[in-house]
């Protein structure tokens, strides 16, 4: 962690170029600014008025139950990978498939949220007169999160629909299979370790206590088991051992349900409103 002083009595922290945490008084108050909060609209300025629909609660809770019904479908489609008789493979793929398009849909509202997210003012922001679906944001490990986790959810479409009438030979199943599965989970790591990073204001933090660092944690474990599922996913030449398909279907299972943990903790979340300068929150 690094403490920096940007301003007189201002305190600055976060791992590297990036700053996550502020604190400084403000009209005789004593402020702590953290950027997840900002970003997502859970912190407010005292003279806020004017709260944009990407920062009310009510976008948050929706795009947890997004993520929410995203890890459901996974888990289904990995528990009935490892069941013997259960459903056919197309049909199993088809789930994973139907699995990924709410991941995307709210990888898509988290990146615009971040994309959107004023800079860091002691003045009530005003929300940008121009809307952007992307932007582009690299000081902003918050807006690098949201941007990668996007585009890994956008490589999952690609594994997941290939998978359902795959194509003969294992090398073209491994170009239009495993490599996009291999790329949507370098991504969810990257995306997982910022968030990370972010709310912890450092390379390596443990705050059990804090919501919204359960929160960054269980999706970051949820990530690295994603990261062992693809691993194991590989297409070999010739026949493998069957329980190795299983274990990556473990490990996929696992890896949705830590998603699952995150989204509807994320959701808790978004009622928890708080006033920057105020030691209280208030529920939504």
């Amino acid at each position: 962690m690094t403490g920096r002083e940007t301003l007189p009595g201002e305190t600055a922290k976060g791992a590297g170029p990036f700053i996550t945490l502020r604190t400084y008084l403000h009209h005789g108050a004593q402020v702590r600014w953290r950027a997840r909060q900002h970003r997502k609209g859970l912190s407010r300025h005292p003279d806020q008025t004017d709260v944009p629909v990407w920062q009310r609660a009510a976008y948050n809770w929706w795009t947890g139950l997004c993520f929410s019904v995203g890890s459901l479908l996974f888990m289904l489609g990995a528990l009935l990978s490892v069941l013997p008789d259960s459903l056919a493979p197309v049909q199993i793929a088809r789930i994973f498939f139907l699995g990924s398009i709410p991941f995307t849909i709210a990888g898509f509202l988290q990146n615009f949220q971040a994309a959107n997210a004023t800079e860091f003012s002691k003045d009530a922001p005003r929300p940008k007169r121009r809307l952007r679906l992307l932007g582009w944001r690299p000081h902003d490990p918050g807006w690098l999160s949201t941007v990668t986790q996007f585009a890994g959810t956008i490589a999952f479409n690609f594994n997941t629909f290939d998978a359902i009438n795959p194509v003969d030979g294992w090398y073209l199943q491994d170009l239009t299979i495993w490599l996009p599965g291999m790329i949507g989970s370098v991504l969810f790591l990257l995306s997982g370790y910022l968030a990370f990073v972010e709310t912890g204001h450092a390379y390596w933090s443990w705050k059990p206590h804090d919501l919204d660092w359960q929160i960054v944690f269980i999706n970051l474990l949820g990530c690295i088991l994603f990261m062992v599922s693809g691993l194991l996913a590989y297409i070999p030449r010739g026949p493998e051992p069957g329980w190795v398909a299983d274990l990556a279907n473990i490990h996929l299972f696992f890896g949705a349900l830590c998603f699952l943990i995150g989204a509807l903790l994320m959701m808790r979340e978004s009622r928890q409103i708080e006033t920057l300068g105020s030691d209280t929150s208030m529920e939504m």
